[in-house]
């Protein structure tokens, strides 16, 4: 069965245009890969044996029934479906979570239901079957585009596969965004520009590139601490923000959020569902969820390991391993935090509803006056380019 709300239309599948509400996103995790990224520091495991999928997606369906409980009728503004590896998932495994959302929540036609997707893992059929169980956004993994980096970076494709995916995404879904990380050993703003503005030249509407980050636990850390390799200075690393922001802009895909850019009207629905601090249920091993029940925004946290995850689910009927409710404190610094990184600025007066004060007007002035924050209007406020390259400590500043 395919759900209406989910069914890719004739025309080529239309999806609603963002009413700048904060949103109600459903979150699915698939944890597993077919191999582990050295940088990678998510919830990400490789098994021998392939997974029972079919256990599996009964696991999701059960925990999604589960969230519904908690979380009362919603209606659903975006999906997404990361990980680990989703596109290791069968389309009728997708499928079948899909009808799940459905049959709990409201689905209106045409909302973004995104898949991540790697370029090693992409088939035709697969593609031609996510398309038709609902999912009408992918996101590739694609991470560099040469060969020497690809595997520096610990991928499973090189950049000829790169570009067949891209072509391939482009070909079967109406949106299409694509990972890029930079700042990378060696890596000079001559060669970054030149690589990025090849990125574009492949890109629909959207592109998310991360500065590479050393994450504490990963073979990286290791590697970066003995001194195998070194990273570009925290100089160099600013100069490389600053020309992506220029190089992006200039080809007609601006900053929306610190690391992602997109064409007008083609920004992520799902991720501005966090940054604007809406509410979204997680399910899945490792997946967390935030959403308000009864008054109070509860968290709530996934058992990480994927078969502990899935016996949970099946003796209590969710995975769900810890939780807490949020102070009105906690609730406001994480809007800030958030907030902060949309180039549309923070909502002042929703701040203060939630922490129960302004943002202190002084300190306001003074990081103002230092060129790190600007006013929109009366209402917003907004991290400047300046700002954004030391936004933890612009927050840090407003929070105290």
């Amino acid at each position: 069965m395919t759900v209406l709300g989910f069914r890719a239309t004739p025309d080529g599948g239309t999806l609603l245009a963002d009413d700048r509400s904060p949103g109600f996103g459903i979150y699915v995790h698939w944890p597993f890969c077919a191999a582990k990224c050295p940088y990678c520091d998510f919830n990400s495991h490789v098994r021998h044996q392939p997974p029972d999928q079919v256990r599996f997606a009964r696991a999701f369906e059960t925990e999604l029934a589960s969230m519904r409980a908690q979380s009362g009728p919603r209606t659903v503004t975006s999906v997404f479906l990361g990980g680990g590896t989703p596109s290791l998932m069968e389309p009728g495994t997708v499928g079948t979570i899909l009808d799940a959302i459905a049959a709990n929540w409201t689905v209106p036609a045409g909302i973004e239901v995104t898949l991540e997707a790697n370029p090693s893992s992409v088939e035709a059929e697969r593609f031609r079957g996510y398309r038709a169980a609902g999912v009408n956004r992918v996101s590739l993994g694609v991470q560099a585009l040469n060969d020497r980096d690809l595997k520096f970076l610990g991928r499973l494709h090189n950049v000829e596969e790169a570009l067949k995916a891209i072509e391939l995404a482009r070909a079967t879904f109406p949106r299409l965004s694509f990972d890029l990380i930079y700042a990378r050993p060696g890596q000079t703003p001559e060669g970054w520009e030149a690589e990025l503005r090849q990125a574009i030249g492949h890109a629909a509407d959207h592109l998310s590139l991360y500065q590479l980050t050393i994450e504490e636990g990963t073979p990286f850390f290791a590697l970066h601490a003995a001194k195998k390799f070194a990273i570009p200075d925290a100089d160099l690393a600013a100069d490389l923000y600053q020309l992506t922001q220029e190089v992006t802009a200039a080809h007609g895909l601006p900053a929306y959020e610190i690391s992602n850019h997109a064409r007008p009207g083609a920004e992520s629905r799902h991720n501005l569902t966090y940054w604007r601090y809406g509410e979204y249920v997680g399910v899945g091993p490792g997946a967390h969820g935030r959403f308000i029940t009864e008054g109070t925004r509860t968290v709530t946290m996934a058992e990480r390991h994927p078969e502990r995850w899935l016996a949970l689910v099946e003796q209590q009927g969710h995975g769900v391993a810890d939780g807490e409710e949020l102070t009105r404190d906690q609730e406001a610094d994480e809007f800030l935090l958030m907030g902060l990184r949309l180039v549309e600025g923070l909502d002042l007066v929703r701040y203060a509803e939630l922490a129960g004060r302004p943002l202190p007007q002084d300190r306001i002035a003074i990081l103002q006056q230092e060129g790190l924050v600007a006013p929109i209007g009366n209402s917003r406020l907004r991290a400047t380019p300046a700002g954004m390259i030391v936004l933890d400590a612009v927050v840090a500043d407003l929070a105290r």
